[in-house]
């Protein structure tokens, strides 16, 4: 005989109606009473009819997570995160890449949203415009972009970019170059403004590079004109740019970072082996995915929920050449 919702209140001594909320509304449900209901259903080989629930809460139990670019290393931690946070509150998570592509990520939201309970945007590249518009057809929050009157995961990548310039200005450099990635991308232009600000307060010298592709091949294209500005360090838009750049001066025999240092965003697995090993803004993704999941779940209020970065510095940075002499 198929177990019930009834077996399982009886087996962890609760009423039948918070059983079914430990299952479909599990942030209404105290944390050691869901426990020992989902103990309990576990025990006893209960499943719950996810057909049966759509029908009667008009609810999938299914999230999406529209990401720019999947072969990003920034997004991996995220997504893992996300799902372990859907997984954990029974649900499932579908993933959709846009490539980096506006009407793309636009398809894609139109697409899932029958779908699905929500969405998270990881990142988008759309108007505030036409993402409001689109969070009246599903429930959404955004990660790394603020958009007014929606809920947001913010990273603080101008805190970690103002760190970064002011250890660089420390070390004497004097003329930096910031590689910026696309020209839509939200945490670009507050890195922008945060390497300004921190640039004028340690007299020093920002010379903005780009827009380029977020890739390596677009840090490596960047190269030739940050040589060309004499600047001793470059901070790029993320750590695969940061690569493209170390790549380009191994290839040029520039040495890094006796004539120039490298700072990365992100502080991906690829930063930690390669060499010399790349100076990151660390950017908690696994943090903000967790907290993504648990905002749309939780129905939450439009508010920014900021993360904090820190600066993560290893052998891609040094003193300027000058300060060396």
């Amino acid at each position: 005989m198929a177990v019930t919702l009834k077996d399982v209140a009886r087996a962890s001594g609760v009423h039948v109606s918070t059983v079914s909320r430990a299952f479909s509304a599990a942030h209404l449900v105290n944390a050691r009473t869901r426990a020992r209901v989902l103990a309990a259903a576990d025990e006893l080989g209960y499943r719950p009819n996810r057909a049966a629930r759509a029908l009667s809460t008009r609810r999938t139990g299914n999230l999406g997570v529209v990401v720019a670019d999947i072969a990003n290393p920034f997004f991996p931690p995220l997504l893992k995160a996300a799902q372990e946070e859907a997984r954990a509150r029974d649900h499932h998570l579908f993933i959709a890449d846009t490539d980096e592509r506006t009407a793309v990520e636009e398809e894609a939201v139109r697409s899932l949203a029958g779908q699905v309970d929500g969405l998270v945007l990881a990142a988008p590249r759309m108007s505030d415009r036409l993402i409001r518009e689109l969070a009246a057809e599903v429930p959404l929050v955004v990660v790394n972009r603020r958009v007014r009157g929606l809920p947001c995961v913010l990273m603080d990548v101008g805190g970690g970019i103002a760190r970064a310039v002011a250890r660089l200005a420390a070390l004497g450099h004097r003329d930096l170059a910031l590689v910026s990635g696309p020209a839509a991308s939200w945490t670009g232009r507050r890195a922008a403004r945060a390497a300004g600000a921190a640039a004028r307060e340690h007299g020093v010298r920002v010379h903005r590079v780009g827009p380029h592709p977020p890739t390596e091949e677009g840090g490596a294209a960047a190269f030739d004109a940050v040589a060309g500005l004499g600047a001793t360090a470059a901070l790029a838009h993320n750590d695969l740019m940061a690569l493209g750049l170390l790549a380009a001066a191994r290839e040029r025999g520039v040495p890094v970072p006796g004539r120039l240092s490298v700072v990365g965003v992100d502080d991906s697995l690829t930063a930690r082996h390669t060499r010399p090993a790349l100076t990151t803004v660390a950017m908690p993704a696994g943090e903000a995915g967790r907290a993504a999941v648990d905002l749309l779940l939780r129905g939450a209020a439009p508010r920014d929920l900021v993360l904090g970065t820190r600066l993560v510095e290893r052998d891609s940075t040094g003193p300027a050449p000058r300060a060396q002499a």
